[in-house]
C-alpha cells in the first residue's frame, strides 16, 4: 500500500467518524441522561454520570402507561407495515408486469406523494379523518400513513419486480398461472429483500411520528409513545432524566427492528439497481 493511499483511506477514515459522531453523540447523550439528575443534566449533558441512577428507568419500566404507550405504537406501526406492504407490493406488480394505456403517466402521478409535504396536509386530512369518524383511532394514524408511505414503496416495488426473469412467468404461464397466483406464489416468496426494506422504511417512519398522532388522537388510551413522551413535560419544570429514560427505551424497538433487517435493506436496495 502506497503512502498516498494510506493517507486517503485515513482521511476517509477520520471524516467518517466525525459524521458518525453527529449520530452517535446525541444517543449518547439521550441513555447516559436517564442516570442523571436534572440539575447534572445541565452541567454534563455528554459525561458519564457521577452517580449511577436506575431509578428513573425503573420508574419508567415499573409505569403501566409506558407498556400502553408502546403497545399502542407497536399496533399502529405494524398495521401501516403490512398495509403497505400489500397495497405497495401489488401496485407495483400491476406496473411493473402489465401494459396498459396511461400506465406511464398514472405512475408519474403516483410518484408526485414523494414531492408532497405531510404537514401541508394536516389540517384536510383531520378534518376528513373527522368527518368519516375515525378520530381517536388506530385507523386515523395508520391509514394516513399508510397513504403516504405508498409512493416511496411503489417505486421501489417497480424497481426490483423488472429484474425479475421474464422466462419465469412465461413458465408459469404456460402451466396455467395467472398474473393474480403469480404474485402470490412466486413474486413475493423472491421479494424477501425489498419487502424488509420497505418495511423497514414504514416501520422506522410510523414508529417516530408525531405530527399525526398529536392531531387525531385526544385520549390518552391510544396514545402513542412521542405523544406519552410529553407528559414528562409541565408548564414550569420538564423531567430531563424520565423524559430521556423514556426516549431510550422507546427507541430500541426500532433499533433492533432496524438491525434484524440490515442485510435485507442492503439486497433491497442493490437489488434493482444492478441488472443481469
Amino acid at each position: 500500500m502506497t503512502r498516498g493511499h494510506l493517507t486517503r483511506n485515513l482521511m476517509r477514515l477520520a471524516f467518517l467518524c466525525i459524521v458518525a459522531s453527529f449520530v452517535l453523540a446525541p444517543m449518547l447523550a439521550t441513555v447516559l441522561g436517564g442516570f442523571k439528575t436534572n440539575a447534572e443534566i445541565r452541567t454534563n449533558a455528554l459525561g458519564l454520570p457521577a452517580l449511577w441512577d436506575t431509578q428513573f428507568y425503573g420508574a419508567i419500566m415499573s409505569d403501566p402507561a409506558f407498556w400502553r404507550y408502546l403497545g399502542n405504537s407497536l399496533v399502529i406501526s405494524i398495521g401501516s407495515v403490512v398495509l403497505t406492504l400489500i397495497v405497495g407490493a401489488a401496485a407495483a406488480y400491476v406496473f411493473a408486469q402489465i401494459t396498459f394505456f396511461g400506465s406511464r403517466m398514472l405512475f408519474s402521478y403516483v410518484l408526485l406523494g414523494l414531492m408532497f409535504p405531510f404537514a401541508t396536509a394536516i389540517l384536510p386530512l383531520f378534518i376528513k379523518v373527522r368527518d368519516i369518524g375515525l378520530l381517536d383511532t388506530y385507523w386515523a394514524v395508520i391509514l394516513p400513513q399508510t397513504a403516504f408511505s405508498l409512493s416511496l414503496a411503489i417505486l421501489l416495488f417497480r424497481t426490483f419486480f423488472a429484474q425479475l426473469p421474464k422466462e419465469l412467468f412465461e413458465a408459469a404461464y404456460i402451466d396455467g398461472c395467472g398474473y393474480v397466483r403469480f404474485f402470490w406464489r412466486f413474486t413475493l416468496p423472491l421479494s424477501a429483500p425489498i419487502l424488509a426494506t420497505v418495511g423497514t422504511f414504514v416501520f422506522v417512519q410510523s414508529w417516530n411520528n408525531f405530527l399525526l398522532p398529536l392531531v387525531v388522537l385526544n385520549s390518552r388510551d391510544v396514545f402513542t409513545w412521542p405523544l406519552g413522551m410529553m407528559q414528562f413535560r409541565g408548564e414550569y419544570v420538564t423531567q430531563w432524566n424520565l423524559t430521556l429514560a423514556f426516549v431510550t427505551l422507546t427507541i430500541l424497538p426500532a433499533i433492533v427492528f432496524f438491525l434484524a433487517a440490515q442485510k435485507y435493506i442492503v439486497a433491497g436496495l442493490t437489488g434493482g439497481a444492478v441488472k443481469g
